[in-house]
Formats: C-alpha cells, sequence, structure tokens
C-alpha cells in the first residue's frame, strides 16, 4: 500500500496550516525540554530521590494540568468569539515570559505558582492549535492534517526530552537554570517565525454569534465524551513517564546521554507514523484506528509492568516497541474524529475538551502513581498500569458499541 501523500489545498489554507504547525514545534520542543529536568530543577539533584521527594516534584508538577484543565474551556471560547491567533500568541508569549522567570528562582511556591500559570497557557495554545487545523483541513483529508500536527505535537515532545535529558547529564544541577532560559527563547522563536508566516494571509477572526451556555451543552454530548474520555486514562499514563522518565532511567544505571538518543530516534519515528495512521484514518475510517492504537497502549502497558519487574530484556523490549508502533495510532485517528463532531463556530471550544482531559489525566496519574509508589513500591505501580489499561478496554469497548448503535459514517477517500 502507497503511504498516504499530501492533499493539494489552496495558498489560503496552507500558510496557516504551515504557521500552526510551526508553532507546535517550538512550543512542545520549549516544553519537553523543561519537563525533563522538572524533577530534578525542583529537588536539587538528580538521584537518590526518595517516597516523600517524589511526593513533592509530583505535586509540583501537577500545577500545569490544574490550570490547563480549569480554564481551557473558556480559552477554546475566546479563541471561537475572538479568533484563534490572538489565543494562541498570547499563550505563547504568557509561556515564554513564565520559561525565563522559572530560570531565576528554585523556590518550590513560586514554581508551583509559575507552572500553575503555565498551564493556563499551554491550554489556549493546545485549544487554538487544533482549532486552526480543523477549520483548514476539509473532513476527507482531516486524519492526514491531524497527523501531520500530531507529528509535529510529538516530535517536539520528543525532541525537547531528548534534548533535555542530554542536558540533565552533561550540565551540573545549579546550572539547570539554563534549560529554562533556552526554552524561554524556544518559544520567542516559534512566535516570531510564525507571526512572519500569518502576513497577509487570511484568518479566521471569530464570530459575535456565539452562545457559550448552548455550545456547552453540545460539547459535553456523549459522541464527543466518548471520543476525548480515552486520553484522560491516557495521559495518567504519560503524565507520569513524562516527568519521571529520566530520574527513573538513572536509578537503573540508564545513562541520560543513551536515553537522549533513544527517545530522538523515537521522534523520527513520530514523524513518519503520525501523517500514514492519518491517512489511514481517512481511508478505513476513524474506529480501526483507534481499537489498534488502544490496543497498542495497553500492551506498553504490561511490557512496563515487565520491565519492572524482571529488568532490561530483548524480549520485553521488542514487544514495548511493537506496542508502542501501534499506540501511535491513536492520536491522529481521535484528533480527527473529534474535529468531525465539530461546527466552525465552536471548533475551539470543542477542541478544548482534549486539552481538558489530557490535563486532568496527567493530574490525576501524577497524583495516583506517585502516592502508590510512595506507599508500595513496584506492586503499587502494577496495580496503577492495570487500572489504566481496564480503563482505556471499558472506554474503547463503549466507542464501538456507540457507534455500531447508529448509522456510522461510511470511510472517505483515501487521503491523496
Amino acid at each position: 500500500m502507497l503511504p498516504p501523500v499530501a492533499p493539494a489545498t489552496p495558498a489560503d489554507q496552507r500558510r496557516p496550516l504551515l504557521a500552526v504547525l510551526v508553532a507546535t514545534f517550538f512550543v512542545r520542543l520549549g516544553f519537553g525540554l523543561t519537563l525533563a529536568v522538572f524533577a530534578s530543577y525542583i529537588l536539587g539533584r538528580s538521584t537518590g530521590l526518595t517516597g516523600s521527594s517524589v511526593g513533592v516534584a509530583g505535586l509540583i508538577s501537577a500545577m500545569a494540568p490544574v490550570g490547563e484543565f480549569s480554564t481551557v474551556l473558556l480559552s477554546g471560547a475566546l479563541a471561537d468569539r475572538y479568533g484563534r491567533w490572538p489565543v494562541l500568541f498570547s499563550g505563547m508569549a504568557a509561556a515564554a515570559i513564565l520559561f525565563a522567570v522559572a530560570a531565576t528562582t528554585r523556590d518550590r511556591y513560586a514554581l508551583g505558582a509559575i507552572n500553575l500559570i503555565f498551564g493556563i497557557a499551554s491550554g489556549a495554545i493546545l485549544a487554538a492549535s487544533l482549532a486552526v487545523v480543523g477549520d483548514r483541513a476539509d473532513e476527507a483529508h482531516r486524519g492526514y492534517e491531524m497527523g501531520r500536527f500530531d507529528a509535529m505535537n510529538l516530535f517536539g515532545w520528543v525532541g525537547g526530552f531528548a534534548l533535555g535529558f542530554g542536558l540533565l547529564g552533561a550540565l551540573p544541577n545549579d546550572r539547570l537554570d539554563l534549560v529554562f532560559a533556552g526554552g524561554a527563547l524556544a518559544l520567542a522563536g516559534g512566535l516570531g517565525v510564525t507571526a512572519w508566516l500569518l502576513r497577509r494571509a487570511p484568518t479566521y477572526h471569530g464570530t459575535p454569534a456565539y452562545a457559550f451556555r448552548t455550545v456547552i451543552q453540545h460539547v459535553f454530548r456523549r459522541s464527543v465524551l466518548l471520543v476525548t474520555l480515552p486520553w484522560l486514562v491516557i495521559y495518567m499514563l504519560i503524565g507520569t513517564a513524562l516527568v519521571f522518565l529520566g530520574t527513573a532511567a538513572e536509578g537503573i544505571g540508564v545513562s541520560t546521554t543513551s536515553l537522549a538518543l533513544v527517545i530522538g530516534g523515537g521522534g523520527a519515528v513520530l514523524v513518519v507514523t503520525q501523517p500514514y495512521y492519518g491517512g489511514l484514518a481517512d481511508r478505513f475510517g476513524r474506529n480501526r484506528l483507534l481499537t489498534v492504537g488502544a490496543v497498542g497502549f495497553v500492551g506498553a502497558m504490561g511490557c512496563a509492568s515487565l520491565l519492572l519487574a524482571y529488568g532490561v530484556t530483548y524480549p520485553i523490549l521488542a514487544g514495548l516497541g511493537v506496542s508502542v508502533i501501534l499506540a501511535l495510532a491513536y492520536g491522529p485517528a481521535a484528533l480527527a474524529a473529534l474535529a468531525d463532531l465539530t461546527l466552525e463556530m465552536s471548533r475551539a471550544t470543542t477542541m478544548s475538551i482534549y486539552s481538558l482531559t489530557i490535563s486532568l489525566g496527567m493530574l490525576v496519574g501524577l497524583i495516583a502513581s506517585t502516592g502508590l509508589y510512595s506507599r508500595y513500591g513496584n506492586p503499587g505501580l502494577y496495580v496503577f498500569f492495570g487500572l489504566v489499561s481496564a480503563g482505556l478496554i471499558l472506554l474503547t469497548v463503549a466507542r464501538l458499541r456507540e457507534t455500531a448503535a447508529r448509522a456510522p459514517a461510511p470511510p472517505t477517500t483515501p487521503a491523496r
């Protein structure tokens, strides 16, 4: 089967799409860069973490998801009412300033407050970005375009993590403030490049005919929730991994340099697979790719449990690699399925549900996993992985039953 290729889009659509991809990459690069070192930056050390210190780092890290899920619906509403780009640019500028401020302090209360406000900015950026892609991509190619967005989103994350973990091993702990300064520069650079790309390009400027109460009633309907709630349990897992992956790797003897190389290689895989999976979702339907992705996530959690129990072995690593490749099918299909359910006027508000559920998932995951690990050690993590897997399976089955009960949308033509 030939891989999907980019659809021909008019020039007035291509430039805003390119601009949001550039903005997404730089935003996630800065986020990943700083989050890779955040736990070590808070605690002042990278190794020898106790259960109580893990709990402190987890609590401060959880402030960003609190800020995001508590305000992201408002950010989406503002993007629908006043336009996507003012909200996106405001979020990027605020995040750059916050990173610069974080580089000047290690006070835990200050970092908690900074992280809380940073979460607000993060939600605004994501809701507005997804709305731009949904506005510009027609339904027949929406999976492909969401795949491109997800590729830049995840490639920025893993690129930032790879660089961050490399710096975590190369820099002494008292110089990790330079990482936050680098994150601020990445966001400022992305803001400048995005603004340049948008010059004279037609953009969506919002609408005065916007009833927030009516929109919210439609946003929380069953069909939307069955697309977004699986992200809740997925990000319970991802949020935990993002914050503690570096320190956990050092604890089992894996150098941060090796970890950086592995994550960087994963980023290259993302760039290839996400648009391809999005094109497959356009051709064969969203549900099939969502199911494949859910199977991959469950397999990845099973392999992670085996790694904790038996250490690093080639069969377990092979199983983990296959599971991750399958799990990558989930993102583009789910984003396209959610965009399919929206109208342009309320698209940012609806897409903000994605941000709300993943930030809430990261918050709940951090609290649950750190609490279970602090109390029970590795067996607590086995319970955590098991609960996340069960939740994802139940929600996937519920969506399949819901779509089977009504006439499903037919598969679209290949994304060519």
